[in-house]
């Protein structure tokens, strides 16, 4: 099995109330990404993203400057990348 990828990250801007989490978890689901997102009190998005290497540098750059059509991002912090031998989450899920 390949190396998987995993991180957290944090996205600022405007990123709550315009679908940011279900669009992520629609890209991570496409792109075969695992883990999860949720909004936090500081209007931000945060959550920890696995994959594939290909697949992991895909949804950085989409967490960084795509988002959900009428967000607007203005950063992206990502955590120190680690690399595991096997997924530790079953799936992408939006956490309340």
């Amino acid at each position: 099995m390949s190396k998987i990828m995993h991180c957290t990250f944090e996205v600022f801007g405007i990123v709550q109330g315009v679908s940011f989490r279900m669009f992520t978890e629609k890209q991570a689901n496409k792109l075969g990404v695992r883990g999860w997102c949720m909004n936090t009190r500081d209007d931000t998005v945060k959550g920890e993203i696995e994959a594939t290497p290909e697949a992991f540098a895909e949804m950085k750059t989409w967490l960084e400057k795509t988002g959900s059509p009428t967000s607007r991002i203005d950063k992206a912090v990502f955590g120190e990348t680690k690399e595991n031998s096997n997924f530790t989450f079953e799936n992408f899920s939006v956490r309340y």
